[in-house]
């Protein structure tokens, strides 16, 4: 939901160091692959209860994830790089509630469980959606600069990294942040599956001239 607003100015922040970091032969998947590393080191810090630890990690995670798309429309993007950066950053998320399990089963498991069920339907629907946008051969008018459909959502990159700040702070709200992030979450899927039934139609394969996909409103 927020994704739209945050990411031109972040954009406009990271655009002179990454044209500095690539012109001194800094690669934007060495860089996605450092901030990968760095992200996944918050797994084992969360796990021994270490919460604001894992969250520098995470935040330095965000960070290189950032410079890394910088880097890449400076030096010019490239398939791999789309690939690895949501691949890596859908792993990532995952890895996260699974550490809170680990530091405290008994509070935390069931709750991160649900968690993990909404991601898997927020990730799914993300990517179900844009492997028939890209095979149709349509581009994302509001993300046009990302390697792939970029489709929006309640929960996108933005408040999901906002749950992880929240549940580093207050690790004893775990669940509470779980459960409502939840709900949130399988709205966003519930809206996926209803935008993929209509816009997917029979009869509504791209036209000869068409330039992008009538993308679906906000929530």
């Amino acid at each position: 939901m927020l994704d739209r607003y945050l990411i031109p100015w972040q954009e406009r922040i990271l655009q002179r160091p990454a044209a500095w970091l690539a012109g001194n032969g800094v690669t934007a998947n060495g860089v996605t692959l450092s901030g990968f590393a760095l992200g996944m080191l918050a797994v084992p810090a969360i796990a021994f209860q270490q919460y604001l630890l894992g969250l520098a990690f995470i935040l330095a995670n965000r960070l290189l994830d950032g410079l890394d798309g910088a880097i890449a429309r400076a030096a010019g993007p490239t398939d791999r790089g789309a690939f690895l950066d949501i691949a890596l950053d859908f792993f990532l998320y995952g890895a996260i509630p699974f550490a809170f399990a680990l530091a405290d089963p008994g509070s935390n498991a069931l709750a991160a469980s649900a968690l993990l069920l909404s991601f898997v339907g927020t990730g799914s629907s993300f990517l179900a959606f844009a492997v028939i946008a890209q095979k149709r051969g349509l581009p994302s008018s509001k993300m046009p600069k990302k390697g792939i459909f970029y489709l929006g959502g309640v929960t996108e990159g933005a408040e999901t990294i906002g749950l992880f700040v929240a549940i580093c702070l207050w690790p004893t709200a775990f669940a509470t942040f779980a459960a409502i992030f939840v709900i949130l979450a399988l709205t966003t899927t519930a809206a996926r599956w209803w935008w993929g039934w209509q816009a997917f139609a029979e009869g509504t394969e791209k036209r000869p001239g068409a330039t992008s996909l009538a993308e679906p409103r906000a929530l």
